[in-house]
C-alpha cells in the first residue's frame, strides 16, 4: 500500500486540520487491525493512515510534505 497521504484519508490537499482530523478517525475506526481480524492488510492500512494523520496534523511537516513529497516527509524524522 503505497499511497499519498491525502488520497489515504481521502481528503483535499486544502482541507483544514478538523477534516484531517476527523478524516483520520473515521478511517481508524474502520480499518483499526482488531476489528478487521479477517483481514492481513488491515494492520498495515491502519499503519499508513496513522502515518498521515501524523504529518498533516503537524503544520511544520505537512508544509516539508506538501512541498517535497512523502519519502522526504516520512525520512525527516527526528
Amino acid at each position: 500500500i503505497d499511497m499519498e497521504y491525502y488520497d489515504l484519508l481521502e481528503i483535499p490537499a486544502t482541507a483544514s486540520s478538523a477534516v484531517i482530523k476527523k478524516a483520520y478517525y473515521l478511517k481508524a475506526i474502520k480499518c483499526h487491525p482488531d476489528k478487521n481480524l479477517d483481514n492481513p492488510l488491515a494492520e498495515e492500512m491502519f499503519k499508513q493512515i496513522s502515518e498521515a494523520y501524523q504529518v498533516l496534523s503537524d503544520p511544520q511537516r505537512r508544509s516539508f510534505y506538501n512541498i517535497h513529497g512523502k519519502a522526504a516527509a516520512v525520512g525527516s524524522e527526528g
